[in-house]
């Protein structure tokens, strides 16, 4: 099964053309952390434990970048390197995990500091798209180090793999709509099984992926690199982590942007709504754009679906296309919206009974190259979720909620639905947090930037972030755009806003629109 919650907005726009209590109070948080970098809280909790100066002082050995089994080695401006972190944050001085980085130096004078990304899922390689993604930053770039990294339990950073190609290959065969007993038990028993594949790949690791742990390493990275603030850039789910961030150390908040803005009041379940509801109004956007009804497009798309679920349409290959693979390839050109026409293509093409078209844009999302193998985005993005979610709904919690999700989604809301009792059913790791915690008195301002037609982080999870990191802290900037994400997507009153705010640290007035 798949979830797009909190998915990154970099890879779905390249391709085509996701909390609670973080432990400890923001004082504990920063108590130990001193000016010269020799140390902050240990994690989660109670003491402030100064970290060892064998973490707070290495000296990161930046080297050329090598390719990988994922993409090409980058230009020479780019160097990589490996940061040690602690795998368990209350015992800093134990076992160390690597995590891999890559930077690209200020290509001018008047450097600023370093500049650091995510772009997303959570389980997006930073390493791998931070190259690709520094075409939307060369302006920024000219004054800052453009810095990225894997985060603990993605790609180079002790990535995870829960499944063989040909295990993720077989349960695209499984119902992800449920029908009959039958149905509710492989599907149940696909999940349970992807969570133990998973315990089987990352061992103790899994118990250390949360986002709590991963802000905490963007505070090492931080003093490692030098910076006595920290500049940010974070996407979608990239947004969250920012959050916990700016709660562990408000004082130690620089310039950050936050774009595409996940809410950080929605539990498991309001995510998931969310989200339906999100990909619902751009599937309504899309359909008006072809001079479709809503109602009468969304109709012939349920459907089309229906259709699928009962009989699995042939392809250019071997493989059928399932009711799973219909919706992630319908998914797909949502997240941007000059993929639309790509959409009608496909749809147009599984009308007919060819879903070769849906098939090759539901790959796309999964990484999946010719040869049959997948990427593993999408098991780090489970990994991380639940160890960061407590909520585990039940068969019967999930069957009442159904109607609702249906009635918010008639297309997308039945899937979501039943996602949220199966992504971490039988997990083997307790969650942590309903919600996470992102109030950070005393910060900074951080702008926030919602798109309105956002559909994987709705817009209005922009203000809630707003509202919950605190007064005079989150500034909002509205995009009344399509798409996932703003920055870099056409918009020269966002990419002013944005650069203004970075460059030059003018924050603009809360509430200001770019149409």
């Amino acid at each position: 099964m798949t979830r797009f919650v909190r998915w990154t907005a970099v890879a779905a726009a390249s391709a085509l053309l996701a909390t609670g209590c973080s432990g400890g109070s923001s004082d504990d948080a920063e108590a130990g952390d001193k000016s010269s970098g020799s140390g902050s809280s240990a994690a989660s909790g109670d003491s402030a434990t100064p970290l060892p100066s064998s973490l707070t002082s290495q000296k990161l050995d930046w080297g050329r970048c090598k390719a990988t089994e994922d993409s090409p080695a980058p230009g020479d401006e780019w160097q990589c390197a490996t940061l040690k972190a602690p795998l368990d944050w209350a015992k800093p001085k134990g076992r160390t995990i690597d995590l891999a980085m890559i930077r690209a130096k200020a290509t001018g004078d008047d450097r600023i500091g370093s500049l650091l990304f995510n772009f997303g899922g959570p389980g997006s390689s930073g390493v791998s798209t931070m190259p690709w993604y520094a075409t939307n930053a060369s302006q920024l770039g000219e004054r800052y180090d453009l810095v990225s990294w894997d985060p603990r339990g993605v790609g180079a950073s002790e990535g995870v793999r829960c499944r063989s190609d040909k295990e993720i290959e077989a349960s695209e065969s499984v119902d992800i709509t449920p029908d009959t007993a039958a149905e509710e038990t492989a599907y149940f028993r696909d999940a349970a099984a992807f969570g133990k594949g998973c315990q089987k790949s990352v061992g103790t690791l899994m118990a250390h992926v949360s986002t709590t742990d991963t802000a905490r390493d963007m505070d090492l990275l931080r003093q490692v690199l030098g910076d006595t603030e920290m500049h940010y850039f974070g996407i979608s789910y990239g947004t969250e982590l920012g959050g916990v961030y700016a709660h562990l150390f408000p004082r130690k908040v620089g310039r950050v942007i936050l774009d595409a803005v996940v809410d950080p009041g929605a539990d498991s379940e309001g995510h998931t709504e969310n989200q339906a509801r999100g990909f619902q109004r751009a599937l309504n956007n899309y359909l008006k754009s072809t001079g479709q009804g809503a109602e009468g497009g969304t109709r012939k798309i349920v459907d089309l679906l229906k259709r699928i679920d009962a009989s699995p349409l042939r392809t250019s290959s071997s493989r059928k296309l399932t009711e799973a693979l219909a919706l992630i390839g319908i998914i797909r050109p949502l997240y941007s919206k000059a993929s639309w026409p790509t959409l009608t293509s496909a749809l147009e093409a599984a009308e007919r009974g060819d879903g070769s078209e849906l098939l090759a844009l539901a790959d796309d999302y999964s990484e999946r190259d010719a040869s049959g193998r997948y990427g593993t985005g999408t098991h780090s993005q489970r990994v991380i979720s639940c160890l960061d979610d407590k909520q585990r709904p039940t068969l019967e919690e999930t069957k009442k909620l159904l109607p609702r999700f249906k009635k918010v989604s008639p297309v997308f809301g039945p899937m979501l639905g039943w996602d949220t009792a199966g992504w971490c059913h039988d997990w083997p790791v307790a969650g942590q947090y309903d919600t996470p915690e992102v109030s950070a008195p005393g910060a900074a301002p951080i702008l926030l930037v919602g798109n309105t037609g956002d559909p994987a982080t709705p817009y209005e999870g922009t203000r809630r972030m707003a509202d919950e990191l605190g007064k005079d802290v989150g500034v909002m900037l509205t995009w009344k755009g399509e798409g996932h994400s703003a920055y870099g997507k056409g918009s020269d009153c966002v990419d002013s806003t944005v650069n203004a705010y970075l460059l030059q640290g003018t924050v603009p007035k809360d509430g200001k629109v770019c149409s």
